[in-house]
């Protein structure tokens, strides 16, 4: 495989024009609603207000990701500004997060009290939520599944629109029954979508942070691969982290007879062992370190960890 095949593979895409668009129209979404909570005090509209609020500022924080991301490499930053999705992405989970809880709270309190909310108002402002969300989920659908940042921009957008089709059956519910905590319930309804896609956002941008297995990839297995190799006699120091959407990286120290650095297989081996994490598994590694070595170099560097 040539290098330059390994330099290019797991290159994000450059998806900021939609971020912008996208940016835009949930900016105005925010300006719209915020003018309807105040006008119609309702906990549903304030609640996707807010909601709208942390998806323009995480849109914000994706679309400086997603510059940042494009940046080359360095020798100080050998893999640029790759890991910052993982980062913005983790920052838009917490935002979530918090607006969820925020909600939460809110609305149980407003079920035993509940506040008059005029439904004809509470209608138009969802409408116009709901067309504004659609446009920008019809401009980040196609990129959604492109990296954490994209994935996360996307899930803020659609959230918010599920949001607006509550706070839409809330106002047809109060205009046609006069049951004023349908509002609240809405407001409930919206928390509860926000907050578990917020915890599964957060779980997988830490498993990159934290520099865990990728997931789908069983370290065991690539064990046994290797082993299985002819001249391989041990495999230590097996790592392997994700550094970002579409790139993991594996690194391992290789074992082999001491003949194999003098009839030329030692470097049999190494492709051997590079061919093997790239196309035997279900994750694709592309970005490997493998060190070969002998057993007396072997057991000097573990008494050293010892």
């Amino acid at each position: 495989m040539s290098n330059h095949h390994e330099e290019t593979v797991g290159q994000p895409g450059d998806f900021r024009k939609r971020l912008a668009l996208a940016l835009t129209i949930t900016s105005l979404i925010v300006v719209a609603q915020a003018v309807g909570a105040w006008i119609t005090g309702s906990l549903a509209l304030l609640t996707d207000t807010a909601h709208a609020l942390t998806d323009a500022t995480g849109l914000l924080v994706a679309l400086i990701a997603g510059t940042l991301m494009l940046k080359p490499t360095s020798p100080q930053r050998t893999w640029g500004f790759r890991r910052i999705e993982a980062i913005a992405a983790l920052g838009q989970a917490t935002l979530l997060l918090v607006v969820g809880t925020y909600a939460a709270i809110e609305g149980v309190r407003r079920l035993f009290e509940p506040l008059e909310v005029p439904g004809g108002e509470l209608l138009v402002f969802g409408i116009i939520g709901l067309v504004a969300n659609v446009t920008a989920i019809a401009i980040l659908a196609s990129s959604r599944s492109a990296n954490l940042n994209m994935r996360a921009a996307f899930l803020e957008v659609l959230n918010d629109a599920l949001g607006s089709v509550g706070v839409i059956v809330a106002a047809i519910v109060i205009q046609t029954t006069g049951f004023q905590q349908a509002d609240t319930v809405a407001a409930l309804l919206i928390a509860g979508l926000i907050l578990p896609r917020a915890i599964k956002l957060m779980r997988e941008t830490l498993r990159v942070l934290m520099e865990f297995t990728p997931k789908g990839l069983d370290l065991e297995q690539v064990r046994r691969h290797i082993l299985d190799l002819d001249h391989v006699n041990d495999v230590h120091d097996l790592h392997a982290s994700t550094v970002a959407t579409g790139l993991p990286i594996i690194t391992a120290h290789i074992v082999v007879s001491d003949e194999c650095f003098r009839d030329g297989h030692a470097a049999e081996v190494l492709s051997q062992v590079k061919e093997c994490v790239t196309e035997h598994f279900d994750v694709a590694i592309h970005h490997s370190t493998f060190q070969i070595e002998t057993q007396a170099i072997s057991d000097r560097e573990r008494s050293k960890h010892q």
